[in-house]
């Protein structure tokens, strides 16, 4: 399983924010520059992480971007749902998209892979990811 590169932008983008004690937020140019995205590329990110309601604009002229929740109730799980669904295979979500869904005896094997891949995603928090970066230099 590859995890694609918006996930991949999408956590770096918020780890940056998260990082960031400047009240007026982390302007998209520092985060495009610090992560060496585009600008055009973050805005896309960003736009995803806006409707999953993981940042938001702070007010005002020249200000930037901050997380909507503490760093310590944000997972991982958060941010690669704000791109794409966890799906393994086709059929977890949609019985109709095989005709041996009903009686696939690994269809239960993919259900629970995805349950405990969720689960893992969902352990982890941005603070956690900060401190251990910050613990290991």
């Amino acid at each position: 399983m590859k995890i694609n590169t918006k996930i991949r932008y999408g956590l770096r983008t918020v780890l940056e924010i998260a990082k960031s004690t400047d009240p007026g937020g982390v302007l998209q140019k520092d985060i495009a520059e610090n992560q060496q995205i585009s600008i055009k590329y973050l805005d896309s990110i960003i736009s995803s992480l806006k409707v999953k309601g993981i940042v938001a604009n702070v007010k005002g002229k020249g200000q930037g971007y901050r997380l909507t929740r503490p760093a310590e109730e944000i997972t991982v799980w958060d941010i690669y749902t704000a791109f794409e669904p966890i799906t393994m295979v086709d059929c977890i979500d949609n019985k109709s998209f095989c005709d041996k869904s009903s009686k696939c005896c690994s269809r239960d094997y993919w259900i629970e892979l995805r349950e405990d891949y969720s689960n893992i995603l969902k352990a982890k928090t941005l603070a956690q990811i900060i401190e251990k970066a910050q613990r290991e230099g």
